[in-house]
């Protein structure tokens, strides 16, 4: 059986990617949507879904201050660029002190990555912890032009229910 060669990345198509492998970590103290890095997608023409999963997300009430914890989910199909997911990690990071609503910060997310990497189809959904006796699990998703990724995308949103895309995170621990 013959064994399929993987070709390594060149430094070309790392160009963009300077928070992977750097041992000064800063980590922002605002929203910092700049931080995100992307690379080239060495498979443009498959289909493979990517799914982020943060499972230490805070933001702060914008009223209050107080603090907001929640799982995050970012499910995506990849076109001609990916995001680096240590860059997504910092970003993540920099919601800490962000006072925002839930809805909005999901938002925030979504449109921020969209931007980024164009993917062919991309939905962010957030898991708030409850607070004041409600939970709250916004929801998000935006996809290409392609007629197959808009259908993908109004299926999902009509179909849409707490808990449905996202998973046991007993399965990720």
């Amino acid at each position: 059986m013959a064994q399929r060669k993987s070709k390594s990345r060149t430094e070309k198509e790392l160009t963009g990617v300077s928070l992977l492998g750097n041992q000064n970590n800063q980590y922002p103290n605002e929203y910092t949507p700049d931080i995100l890095e992307a690379f080239p997608n060495k498979n443009p023409s498959s289909m493979a879904w990517t799914s982020f999963i943060c499972t230490e997300f805070t933001s702060l009430c914008p009223k209050t201050g107080q603090p907001d914890f929640a799982k995050i989910f970012i499910n995506y199909v990849a076109d001609k660029t990916m995001v680096e997911s240590k860059s997504l990690k910092i970003y993540l990071f920099s919601f800490r002190n962000h006072g925002d609503f839930h809805e909005d910060c999901i938002q925030k997310i979504c449109d921020d990555l969209y931007n980024l990497v164009k993917p062919k189809y991309i939905e962010v959904i957030g898991e708030f912890t409850p607070r004041g006796g409600i939970t709250i699990w916004p929801y998000c998703s935006k996809s290409n032009k392609s007629v197959q990724f808009k259908k993908l995308k109004e299926n999902r949103f009509l179909n849409y229910a707490p808990g449905k895309y996202t998973m046991d995170l007993s399965r990720v621990y």
